[in-house]
């Protein structure tokens, strides 16, 4: 057990110090590099625990008790400044935090007031020491933070996609995908430890197991899967990115209120009466967009932006993303892919008679991916490459 809880806080002071290095770092590379610093203290004062040292210095006894409270916050934090244009803080944001500053306040006279055998006695006692209460109190506390922190990250997420797919015709290395399943990955570890600590605690069941030990075994497989996919991840807000959202997208001002980037400009069903595009000249775009797309080809840039596209019609992108959604009846990322798809098929009839590489003629179709390959041709076409071609 000691090498797991070793491996847990090397990965997350490692992981964290690889992202504060980052190379065109965000601030939500920042969030997540404190969000994984919180685990790896928390984890530390535990493994201290484990070891024995409480007993010897009592005063690391409750030390990172709230900490715990930081983590889904934390989550919640990191997807918003994501969506957030330019990303930053505001004042409110330090809320999120309240119930682990208000439970380090209830535990104020514990911390400060009790002598180190005090606190030896109460950690001996555990739950049923006379800071029962607090132990219940914040266990409660946890249950409702994560669930409700949960929740709305995930609701975050999903608008985060919504945006990019109206946007972007590529989603590798942007996605948020990869949250999705870290989240999902929470509620069953959560809900896993949340069931035994009240069979365990509350009801005195003995399980003849360490619920906590899993817990943090499972936790630890967890904080890998983050840092992995939180270095790799790059956003959608690089400083170049930022001045041609601010330029072509004409974004509203976020210094008023505004937790995240509405996808207002490209939403999911578009009301454009308001526009200012003439139906006569929204037909006209249209045919230009077709021409475009049959003669150029610019499907073909693996990382096109609807941004890129306007310009080479001279168009604004809203104006672009009013087309695609009214006419094609698709988003931007569906839009191009299908193109993708179509000269995917084309690619292969052509070399029908030869040992080709599926995936050298998606790269050569303007995929940049295996996984985005796949998933976008069995969305469109039913089959996945290989039983298509076969």
């Amino acid at each position: 057990m000691s090498s797991l809880f070793t491996i847990g806080i090397f990965l997350s002071f490692f992981l964290s110090t690889l992202l504060f290095s980052k190379s065109h770092k965000s601030l939500s590379d920042n969030i997540l590099g404190v969000w994984l610093v919180s685990i790896g203290i928390y984890l530390l004062n535990y493994y201290l625990h484990y070891l024995g040292y409480w007993e010897q210095y009592p005063h690391l006894v409750g030390a990172t008790h709230p900490f715990p409270l930081l983590f889904a916050p934390f989550v919640y934090l990191y997807v918003v400044t994501n969506l957030r244009q330019p990303q930053r803080l505001y004042w409110w944001d330090s809320l999120h935090f309240l119930p682990f500053i208000l439970t380090y306040i209830l535990m104020f006279p514990f911390l400060f007031g009790y002598s180190a055998t005090e606190k030896t006695i109460i950690d001996q006692a555990d739950y049923h020491s006379s800071y029962q209460w607090l132990f219940t109190l914040s266990f409660i506390a946890f249950v409702v933070v994560s669930v409700i922190y949960s929740v709305l990250a995930y609701q975050k997420i999903n608008q985060y996609e919504q945006m990019i797919s109206q946007q972007f015709a590529y989603n590798e290395g942007i996605s948020l995908q990869w949250l999705r399943l870290l989240l999902l990955g929470f509620g069953l570890i959560f809900s896993v430890m949340i069931v035994g600590y009240i069979v365990q605690f509350l009801l005195e069941v003995t399980l003849g197991v360490n619920i906590e030990l899993i817990f943090l075994g499972l936790f630890v497989l967890l904080i890998g899967f983050i840092g992995f996919w939180g270095i790799r991840y790059q956003g959608i807000f690089s400083v170049e990115k930022q001045k041609f959202f601010i330029k072509n997208l004409a974004l509203p001002d976020q210094s008023d209120n505004s937790d995240y980037i509405e996808p207002s400009p490209f939403p999911k069903t578009p009301e454009y009466h308001k526009s200012g595009l003439k139906a006569e000249d929204a037909r006209k775009l249209h045919q230009q967009l077709l021409d475009l797309m049959k003669n150029k080809k610019p499907y073909l840039e693996s990382k096109l932006s609807l941004g890129q596209l306007a310009e080479m019609l001279g168009v604004p992108p809203n104006h672009l993303s009013q087309i695609i959604n009214q006419y094609e009846g698709k988003n931007f990322y569906d839009f191009v892919n299908s193109y993708r798809v179509e000269e995917f098929i084309a690619l292969a009839k052509k070399d029908i008679d030869k040992n080709f590489n599926l995936l050298g003629l998606a790269y050569e179709a303007g995929f940049n991916s295996k996984s985005s390959f796949n998933q976008v041709f069995k969305k469109i076409t039913g089959k996945t490459p290989s039983e298509f071609v076969n």
